[in-house]
């Protein structure tokens, strides 16, 4: 997938994403079979083989894919599903992204990132529901897959994104809060 694909051009699934993301599936001509009568119904799909899922509140998802755009790779498939973000991510990602988020100091009280949401990991055993193929309202495809192949970041670049999307939320000062009850005086004045 090019970086220099613009994220507002895509506005459905295309025929191979659908195939792709029902290749998810234990029955992928069953999941394309109901999406032929009824491409407005979302489904459940599992990951952890085709692809995993990092979810995430929509405010800082769409954050880090700002990021992910503008000064990275871009991004695989994306979905706003009841308020979360969902980024598809390399099967794998799941497993390994907490690891570097632990190690990244991630959401630990005092540090930079305290108070950052949690990043949702979905991998093997778990699945999500991902929106229609031409939903227009409420659950929606921001980033549709349109290939049979997409590319999927892996847990490195997801980590990147998240960590400057919240160096960018909170801001990081090498000075302590000021006091606000102590009295200040100007010794620029002395001699």
């Amino acid at each position: 997938m090019s970086s220099t694909r613009n994220v507002s051009d895509v506005s459905g699934v295309t025929p191979d994403g659908a195939a792709w993301l029902a290749s998810a599936g234990a029955y992928p001509r069953s999941t394309l079979s109901h999406w032929g009568e009824r491409p407005e119904a979302p489904a459940v799909l599992p990951c952890g083989v085709v692809f995993d899922v990092v979810s995430v509140p929509a405010i800082f998802g769409r954050r880090m894919l700002d990021r992910m755009w503008a000064e990275g790779p871009g991004s695989g498939p994306v979905a706003e599903f009841r308020g979360r973000m969902l980024l598809f991510a390399a099967p794998g990602t799941a497993q390994r992204l907490p690891a570097l988020m632990e190690w990244e100091e991630w959401g630990a009280h005092g540090t930079r990132t305290d108070g950052v949401p949690p990043l949702l990991c979905h991998g093997s055993g778990d699945a999500v529901t991902v929106p229609a193929p031409t939903s227009r309202s409420g659950s929606r495809w921001l980033v549709a897959p349109d290939t049979r192949h997409p590319w999927l970041p892996g847990p490195e670049v997801l980590l990147w994104a998240a960590v400057r999307a919240a160096r960018a939320a909170v801001r990081i000062s090498i000075f302590p809060p000021a006091d606000q009850g102590a009295n200040v005086y100007d010794v620029s004045r002395r001699r």
